[in-house]
């Protein structure tokens, strides 16, 4: 069953690495990470064992979630993804129906957070099963805290999607929303569980959890917390992840000490160890004393304790995944039904996300804007829903305008011939109408402002 929990996505590596938890097999030149008495393996390629997508835990949660499992095989708890209504009157009316209480309804409320571009919206996502949130390869993509509701069966999980944390000083100095700063502790004040993500292809900030996330969970630490090494269909090394995992839980999960005992090396990694450097990962972070969140709770004492370490020794749980492998989040998502509890729904089954249809539809904007335009220009563009409206043919009809700084950002914007702003508008509409379930025409104009 533990198998079907793991992702193929390693399936061709080359190199593999030894991942087991609980007792393990001694081996002279393998990796073994141990924590609990769970066992959660693939099976042997090259010498070696790794369980990509998989969790350290204990046994009797990876009981509990197998039994869940072998539920859900006839196929009796599907539901299909909801949608947004294109309305704002109707998507109003659907966030204040009352919800439709099942027997032994069960709840929880997740935080995702994490620094920024780590992930967070695609694998809100992944989870619900539809494209809600912005997605896109530059930071702040997200600009303020969205919900999307995934309903399943008699559980309801609330997704908190948050921005990157990010700093004061950053605030000012790009003049970014304010809501960049405070959405994600606000939102964590309100979480039965916070999901921190961490990019592992990101070899200057993956070796230790980034200093704002850090304070949160320091202000927090009766709110459980698991933690999710995303990205890793992207590292080659996929024996780090293994080294990764100790230094961001300082070696311990769910209240056990985990033992690495080391592979032997080849020369040329003990070479490229030394030439990565681990104290650029935040050499943008100020001391605790100079950028630190005056309330943020914590003395100053405490806040230089948090900067002194490198990862967080309280988390419940390790997942290992690509948010974009829909087999790999199976296994978080799994893990958050079974860890929902006994409560009343907080929405209607209907309900997909709280954002407005307008909110959808700028925030797909954005990310598009974000995608194709170069450096700062995205960042600086303004939006106008100018028009909203059925047309005879039952299609979504929507006009935007969108206001640029300089002439060379409005012309790179249009493109040659039109073509940019056509390709955007074209891509924006295929996605709205997937949410909104109609088919959708965008118009985009760009105007100069004054």
């Amino acid at each position: 069953m533990a198998s079907r929990l793991c992702s193929r996505f390693l399936r061709d590596s080359a190199v593999l690495s030894r991942l087991v938890v609980g007792s393990a097999r001694q081996d002279s030149a393998s990796w073994s990470l141990t924590a609990g008495n769970a066992a959660c393996s693939r099976g042997w390629r090259n010498g070696f064992i790794f369980t990509p997508a998989c969790f350290i835990t204990s046994e009797a949660f990876l009981n509990r979630l197998m039994k869940g499992k072998a539920a859900e095989a006839d196929g009796s708890l599907y539901r299909h993804p909801a949608s947004v209504p294109p309305d704002d009157g109707e998507q109003l009316s659907l966030l204040l129906r009352h919800p439709d209480q099942p027997d032994n309804s069960k709840v929880l409320k997740v935080a995702l957070i994490g620094a920024p571009n780590a992930g967070k919206s695609t694998l809100s996502n992944q989870l619900l099963g539809k494209k809600v949130f912005a997605v896109s390869k530059k930071v702040h993509t997200t600009r303020s805290r969205a919900l999307g509701v995934l309903t399943e069966e008699n559980t309801q999980i609330i997704l908190l999607d948050t921005p990157g944390f990010t700093t004061a000083s950053k605030v000012k100095r790009h003049k970014l929303e304010k809501t960049l700063l405070l959405d994600p502790w606000s939102t964590v004040k309100e979480a039965d569980m916070v999901v921190v993500l961490v990019d592992v292809s990101d070899r200057w900030m993956c070796r230790r959890l980034d200093f704002e996330v850090l304070k949160c969970l320091a202000q927090h630490p009766n709110v459980p917390a698991v933690l999710v090494l995303n990205k890793v269909d992207l590292l080659k090394a996929k024996d780090r992840l293994l080294d990764l995992t100790a230094e961001l839980t300082c070696g311990v999960v769910n209240g056990r000490k985990l033992r690495v005992r080391p592979v032997i090396k080849p020369p040329w990694a003990e070479k490229r160890a030394k030439r990565d450097p681990e104290s650029s990962a935040h050499e943008d972070n100020t001391g605790p004393e100079g950028d630190a969140d005056p309330d943020s709770g914590l003395s100053t004492e405490q806040l230089k304790a948090v900067k002194s370490e490198q990862g967080w020794p309280h988390f419940k749980e390790v997942f290992m995944l690509s948010s974009l492998d829909k087999e790999d989040v199976e296994t978080l998502k799994s893990y958050l039904m079974v860890a929902a509890k006994p409560g009343l729904w907080h929405y209607h089954s209907e309900v997909l996300t709280d954002q407005t249809p307008e909110q959808v539809c700028t925030n797909i904007i954005r990310e598009k804007l974000l995608e194709y335009l170069p450096l700062e220009v995205p960042y600086s563009i303004t939006q106008l829903v100018e028009h909203w409206h059925d047309g005879e043919n039952g299609d979504l009809q929507i006009s935007v305008k969108l206001y640029v700084n300089k002439e060379s950002h409005m012309n790179m914007a249009i493109g040659r011939a039109g073509q940019m702003v056509a390709r955007m508008a074209k891509e924006a509409a295929e996605d709205l109408s997937d949410i909104f379930l109609r088919e959708v025409k965008l118009n985009l104009t760009f105007k100069l402002k004054k």
